[in-house]
């Protein structure tokens, strides 16, 4: 991923330095198991410890692959030209897949440890929104179309409540991910006993794959970058939702405006919502990958490496940019501007129509059938949109409505705070 939307804290995890450190290690792991089931001299313990620490020359590496056409074997002869004769110990009875795929649980892994804390963070500022703005009242809009009243807080209690379910999904797609396997060719342990992936797996924090057919099942990584896509449409949610509410004619939010900051090259006046602009572009990346994902479940008998390619891109890709976004996202609703008055404006600009359902309900009550009932009340809200009068006073003015409501049911049908009495409850589901 291009250093633009990438955070070295991530990147690092994707580095070649740490993946053949990660693979030294499932390396060394493996030969301690051996040599304590006495197939190996103890002694390549001592070398391979000697050498832990050592830098991986990837240039090196490569050159070799150049020749052998296979990155495992660069590797390990870069290896055999550090630490010499030794190095004919490594790698006993194991095969690549032991290697690449324990390596590419373990990295995945370590990407979703920094995803569930940016999560974590995001839903610390969404949190903080939602109680701050519990009764900023706005508008609730459906089809883009005023509605009723809601307020922004319960907004960004949906937002919170969605994030957090996120949050679980992906708890539990990590570790769905975290598995190794050290099984050897076609996965029957022929020539590697069971006891070392046993090992190998305690030492790196891993669980025992159960069955590998020479690789790990690819349905565990179908469903991790499935759950990093699903995050990645609800961070686009988020971002468009704000995307309309700054919108001139609406104005209810804004991203932050830095000093310096510019909005156009060629109109100094604007003020454009880039942030949440570029999230809805980098949730498409992040979502690109599932169809591959999934397509890679589906591999010729015990294993090809069709899904090889993919995995080298996606990995990488989808995890930098879903920390990337998470990162944004927190900083931009951490930062966001509301204006609760431009709020409170567009929330009576149809001349009271919101009250619409309350009067359609209040006169089914009063004995009106609800198809009569929404024919009073559609006449009087149209017009109330088409003349820009005030709803409630075409009402007072309309017989059908006050021979059977009186001027103080009214006004208790077009009292606001009646759309507020269960966000209390509401709250306590969300927040305790």
């Amino acid at each position: 991923m291009i250093d633009r939307y990438s955070r070295k804290v991530m990147t690092d995890i994707w580095s070649d330095q740490k993946k053949y450190e990660i693979w030294y290690e499932i390396e060394r792991y493996a030969c301690e198991a051996q040599a304590n089931l006495g197939v190996i001299p103890k002694e390549i313990i001592d070398t391979l410890d000697q050498n832990k620490n050592i830098i991986f020359d990837a240039k090196r590496i490569n050159e070799i692959e150049k020749e052998t056409k296979h990155d495992v074997i660069a590797f390990l002869t870069f290896i055999s030209e550090i630490i010499g004769d030794d190095a004919r110990f490594i790698h006993q009875g194991m095969t690549s897949s032991d290697v690449l795929d324990t390596c590419f649980s373990i990295q995945l892994f370590r990407s979703s440890e920094l995803l569930i804390e940016d999560l974590k963070t995001l839903l610390k500022n969404l949190k903080n929104l939602a109680l701050k703005h519990k009764f900023t009242k706005c508008i609730g809009r459906s089809h883009g179309i005023h509605a009723e009243p809601t307020t922004f807080g319960l907004k960004m209690a949906q937002a919170y409540t969605e994030m957090n379910r996120n949050l679980e999904r992906l708890k539990t797609a990590s570790e769905e991910i975290r598995v190794g396997a050290i099984s050897g060719a076609v996965g029957n342990y022929s020539s590697i006993d069971p006891k070392v992936e046993e090992y190998v797996c305690k030492k790196l924090g891993l669980k025992v794959e159960e069955i590998s057919t020479q690789i790990i099942p690819r349905d565990r990584h179908a469903a991790f970058f499935s759950t990093l896509s699903v995050i990645a449409s609800s961070i686009e949610r988020l971002a468009v939702e704000i995307r309309h509410l700054q919108r001139t004619e609406i104005m209810e939010v804004s991203e932050f405006f830095s000093k310096g900051q510019k909005g156009s090259s060629a109109m100094p006046h604007k003020k454009n919502p880039i942030h949440s602009e570029n999230l809805t572009g980098l949730s498409r990346l992040i979502r690109m990958s599932v169809i591959p994902a999934l397509e890679n479940i589906v591999l010729w008998h015990e294993r090809d490496i069709s899904h090889s390619s993919v995995e080298r891109v996606i990995g990488p890709d989808a995890t930098v940019i879903l920390d990337f976004a998470l990162t944004r996202l927190s900083l931009l609703m951490e930062n966001l501007i509301v204006y609760p008055e431009n709020m409170k404006k567009n929330l009576y600009k149809l001349n009271g129509v919101i009250f619409s359902q309350n009067v359609l309900l209040k006169l089914t009550q009063k004995g009106i059938s609800r198809e009569e009932s929404y024919k009073i009340v559609q006449k009087n809200a149209l017009q109330a949109i088409d003349d820009d009068v005030s709803f409630k006073d075409l009402l007072l003015n309309d017989k059908e409505t006050m021979n059977v409501l009186s001027p103080k049911e009214l006004d208790q049908i077009f009292d606001i705070s009646r759309y507020f009495k269960h966000v209390d409850t509401i709250y306590k589901r969300i927040f305790g």
